[in-house]
């Protein structure tokens, strides 16, 4: 664990070279309940923020960062995991000057100007790489279960409302005689009959479908299929 006295050796060392932070979140661990921490925060004007305990979400950007971190440092430490904080720096400065997807620049170049010149590390870059690809599959993932869900959502409002309008098919057998609706009108036949007919039924297939065939002389094909909502029966005259 971290005690006080490191947390404020490491705020110091920032100080030296950054200034202070505007503000620290935390989690509410020793080093960050302790009086002294709490003074040097106060006596340097710096806003403390503690998370509240089983909500990591309250240090979003952090915990982010730790899903990165700790996994490479766990796999760099597996011959001792007591030795993993002699991984830190070197793990530090890889992913400090590793160019980020998001702002297209690496977080020392964003924050320096310059890029780091830094000794190639390929075994530990190539860790920090596979965990990233990970983190952003995983990302990719809950996004598309994301849009799955909203799609489901959309697909659920559009059926309640197609159930809402929609009337319960008539149902019709094998030889009778209906008329069909005219669903396609071109030129000069916008003042045609709406429907067309008689055909007579001669085959009723699964979900209200079915296969016509025109009786008579009238306009329209000598065989089609409809469906039972652009149907209705034939009346004579």
């Amino acid at each position: 664990s971290t005690s006080a006295e490191d947390a404020l050796d490491k705020l110091k060392v920032q100080q030296k070279t950054f200034g202070n932070p505007k503000r620290i979140i935390t989690d509410r661990c020793s080093a960050f309940t302790s009086k002294a921490f709490g003074d040097y925060c106060t006596n340097e004007n710096i806003q403390h923020f503690q998370i509240t305990t089983g909500v990591p979400r309250g240090n979003g950007q952090v915990e982010r960062i730790h899903r990165t971190l700790i996994p490479v440092l766990t796999k760099l430490s597996i011959a001792d995991s007591t030795k993993w904080f002699k991984f830190v720096d070197p793990l530090q400065r890889i992913l400090n000057s590793t160019f980020n997807r998001s702002t297209k620049w690496s977080p020392f170049e964003l924050l320096i100007g310059v890029t780091m010149r830094n000794k190639e590390d390929l075994h530990l870059r190539d860790l920090l790489m596979e965990e990233m690809m990970e983190e952003l599959q995983e990302q990719i993932d809950e996004l598309r279960q994301d849009a799955k869900k909203n799609i489901q959502k959309i697909q659920a409002e559009n059926k309640r409302t197609y159930d809402r309008k929609c009337r319960n098919a008539p149902s019709y057998q094998r030889g009778d005689l209906v008329v069909i609706q005219r669903t396609q009108f071109g030129t000069g036949l916008k003042l045609r009959p709406r429907f067309l007919g008689p055909y007579r039924i001669v085959k009723v297939k699964p979900r209200n479908r079915y296969d016509l065939e025109k009786v008579g002389n009238h306009d329209g094909p000598k065989l089609t299929n409809s469906s039972a909502d652009l149907m209705k029966f034939y009346s004579p005259g």
